[in-house]
């Protein structure tokens, strides 16, 4: 099997050719730092985190770097408000992007670079432009010269002059032409500036990304990704900048995720429907989370609400139940040398064909939606297994577990720290059970069986000695 990925800047599902056999570069548009992350900040953050454990689990090295715009207009604004510094705010909220993200099980990126601490970078990218005609200073700003660029338009597929007709067109009098976007601002009074060959001030949003991303990945990276509202203006004036100053791509393969509605309406500010990643992390379990915006294609469009997440959080309590029952059997059959230990052969030839579904779906442009069914199908199956109580055999429920850390390395819907305090919570009630019926105090065992049942938790007395699993 080959990977393919769908490619946005050629509209097509693509053989996927890394520039570097063994190594992988990847930038991702990472936040910018003036309030917590909200959902739709965290669809891409969980989509990108499966796509790098993916290609790592193809034995590639991935070279992942997610930045940090901290210092904008909002966060300027933010400051204002709080009566604080950019800086302040900027590190308050790049703290809280971490324990969100560390809250939604994703890995944490190569390196996260802050736009503050690249700002040489960014001014000689600038001058760059500058020395080559394809950028102007005009009363302290600097522009970039759009139509010296015929390939304007190449990652959202427009024309220049449709783009031009958008409302996110910025008419301004000191650009030479309405389409020119802006590579560096000139400090307002008060403002947070550096001294750069034009002035006072500050990088353009655009910019920022690709001075970063040539610094630490080079001057063409095998993947660019992000939301779907980067794609214009974005990520279009970032491939237009790059290439203007390095005569190359910027980046072979373009990947955008769909956007996220909240109760089928536009995540908007004017509407105040916005949904944190911080109360989310509060309400809702965080593999419902991760399973919530991996069950639909990333290209599709998502849509959030309560009925959503209740299936969600269902579907992972089935995945991780059969998961701990299979390791809680496994436990169990350690501590009974008389178990049989001849392999079912039907158990691994169905579980060689999962493992070979969900690898054929995830090579097809990272279908994640697909992928999840062959997880089930694993669940099914363990569950089936289970159910021959007399003929467990160790080695079939370790080549299950096997299956499963596979799939769940990809895909991370069971959260390990959770299960396993979990699984050591349920051992410690049924020992003080056994010690309770030893000591003849049947009101305390017949509380701790209570309080196990309301927990979903099954205890079977057998003469081993006392089993447990999930309903």
């Amino acid at each position: 099997m080959t990977l393919h990925i769908y490619n946005t800047l050629t509209r097509t599902k693509e053989p996927f050719q890394p520039i570097d056999p063994d190594r992988i570069t990847m930038y991702v548009c990472g936040p910018t730092v003036y309030d917590y992350i909200h959902i739709g900040n965290a669809r891409p953050a969980i989509f990108f985190d499966v796509v790098r454990r993916y290609l790592e689990t193809l034995d590639y090295e991935v070279n992942y770097i997610v930045n940090f715009t901290d210092v904008d207009d909002k966060l300027i604004r933010k400051a204002a408000d709080l009566g604080s510094t950019v800086q302040e705010v900027a590190e308050r909220f790049i703290q809280a992007f971490y324990e969100d993200n560390d809250g939604l099980g994703i890995r944490r990126a190569s390196n996260n670079p802050r736009v503050t601490d690249n700002m040489e970078e960014i001014i000689a990218f600038i001058s760059e432009l500058v020395a080559n005609g394809k950028a102007y200073e005009s009363g302290g700003d600097v522009y970039f010269r759009t139509r010296e660029f015929a390939k304007y338009g190449q990652v959202s597929g427009q024309n220049i002059d449709e783009l031009q007709l958008g409302i996110r067109i910025e008419v301004d009098e000191r650009k030479d032409d309405a389409a020119d976007f802006v590579l560096w601002k000139a400090a307002k009074p008060g403002e947070i500036s550096w001294s750069s060959p034009w002035g006072e001030g500050r990088p353009g949003w655009h910019i920022e990304c690709s001075a970063m991303s040539r610094k630490y990945l080079g001057e063409t990276i095998d993947i660019h990704g992000g939301g779907q509202d980067l794609q214009f203006p974005h990520h279009e004036c970032e491939a237009a900048q790059s290439e203007s100053v390095t005569g190359k791509p910027l980046a072979n393969v373009w990947m955008h995720n769909g956007y996220i509605n909240i109760d089928n309406e536009k995540m908007s500010k004017s509407l105040g429907n916005g949904v944190t990643v911080h109360q989310l992390l509060k309400q809702y379990d965080p593999a419902a989370l991760r399973y919530f915006m991996l069950s639909t294609h990333y290209r599709n469009p998502l849509n959030f609400n309560a009925e959503a997440m209740e299936q969600a959080e269902k579907s992972v309590s089935r995945i991780a139940n059969a998961v701990a029952n299979v390791r809680h059997a496994l436990a169990s059959l350690n501590t009974d040398p008389s178990v049989q230990e001849d392999a079912n052969e039907a158990l691994q030839v169905k579980i060689a064909s999962i493992l070979e579904t969900f690898d054929a779906k995830m090579q097809d442009d990272f279908n994640t939606a697909d992928a999840i069914t062959a997880v089930f199908e694993w669940a099914s199956e363990a569950n089936s297994y289970l159910q021959q109580a007399d003929s467990l055999a160790a080695g079939d429920l370790e080549a299950l577990l096997d299956a499963f850390e596979a799939m769940n390395e990809v895909l991370g819907l069971v959260l390990e720290k959770e299960e396993e305090l979990l699984d050591e919570e349920i051992d410690q009630l049924i020992q003080e059970r056994n010690d309770a019926r030893k000591a003849k105090n049947w009101a305390r065992a017949d509380e701790i069986r209570d309080l196990l049942t309301e927990q979903g938790i099954v205890l079977e007395d057998t003469p081993q000695g006392v089993r447990w699993r999930r309903k």
